[in-house]
């Protein structure tokens, strides 16, 4: 591999940052809003399945004592 000339390489970044596709306030905004939700969702779901599985463990040690 040869060595790479940080002026050709900062011009080729620049070119690529050119290309890339922003999104809008609005994008951002509704992506935000439909991420809180689904972490919502899943932590709500993970909660009662953990009370769900305590609960169940607890009831089998307490068979054996």
């Amino acid at each position: 591999m040869g060595k790479i000339n940080p002026i050709h390489f900062l011009k080729q970044v620049k070119q690529e940052v050119k290309k890339v596709s922003w999104p809008t306030r609005k994008e951002t905004s509704q992506t935000l809003v439909m991420v809180l939700i689904i972490v919502a969702l899943a932590s709500t779901f993970f909660f009662f399945v953990d009370q769900i599985l305590g609960w169940a463990v607890r009831g089998i040690i307490s068979f054996g004592g």
